[in-house]
């Protein structure tokens, strides 16, 4: 009888054991299932702000359409005389049409640039070739280094080394 119980005892320690382990498996489970949502919650934010995103992108587009860009300024001008100088084009809204009548007009003695402010869009940077430089000429070519050419000839030896013999041809 007492083997019985025993065995019952190691039985009990073995489910216990058991219990332990799903236990830790459901807190697992738990904690992934945890994760999971956190993850799609931060999906559904992601999407919105793409959403955003063109929104912002068409907004843009719009500012663009009434912005201009002013180039040439003299560095002694103040953003006060530069306003005072487009001043009578009219409201910032409505003034780009006017604005660009005052292309090559002076201010402080200098000429400046009015044009319309262009959009940027995203991955249309135009790529700009570079000078080449002076100092890497070869650059594409692999280098090849001059063929060997024999110091005295072909089969020609050096004074001191010849042999003591006639040669009236050699």
């Amino acid at each position: 009888m007492k083997v019985d119980e025993t065995k019952m005892e190691s039985d009990i320690g073995i489910n216990h054991q058991c219990i332990q382990n799903i236990e830790g498996v459901k807190m697992s489970f738990h904690e992934i299932v945890r994760l999971y949502n956190k993850r799609l919650a931060n999906a559904k934010v992601y999407k919105e702000d793409s959403s955003n995103a063109a929104a912002t992108q068409a907004e843009k587009e719009e500012v663009d359409s009434r912005s201009i860009y002013v180039g040439n300024v003299d560095y002694s001008c103040t953003p006060e005389e530069v306003q005072q100088h487009f001043q009578s084009c009219g409201t910032v809204n409505r003034a780009v049409q006017n604005a660009l009548l005052l292309n090559e007009s002076e201010l402080h003695g200098r000429q400046l640039k009015v044009s319309a402010k262009r959009t940027n869009i995203p991955g249309m940077k135009q790529y700009r070739g570079r000078r080449p430089n002076p100092y890497m000429a070869y650059r594409y070519r692999p280098y090849t280094p001059p063929p060997f050419y024999a110091p005295y000839g072909y089969g020609k030896a050096p004074r001191f080394r010849r042999p003591m013999r006639y040669r009236p041809y050699y």
